[in-house]
């Protein structure tokens, strides 16, 4: 597994404790785009299901994922579409 992946998934593990969790490098797509770097790992995919998002909206849920991958959104992540649930 690449880096960044590993990366968004172990902290997505550890914040959400995710009875669903799914990550796709979508980066392939994008080649040759603004903000696709050589090598990928820029645009991913992220399907969550987690019981913390419980009476959550869409937004809400959202800055919270946002909130914990801060670090890479700021950094290699140029993209990141997000599927989030509750179980």
């Amino acid at each position: 597994m690449a880096a960044v992946k590993s990366r968004i998934e172990a902290k997505l593990r550890e914040a959400f404790a995710p009875a669903l969790l799914e990550i796709s490098d979508d980066s392939h797509l994008h080649s040759g785009h603004a903000g696709a770097p050589e090598g990928g790992e820029s645009h991913f995919t992220v399907t969550l299901t987690s019981a913390r998002f419980d009476g959550l909206n869409r937004v809400a849920r959202h800055r919270l994922v946002n909130e914990v991958l801060a670090d890479e959104l700021a950094g290699p992540v140029h993209a990141l579409a997000l599927k989030l649930d509750t179980p």
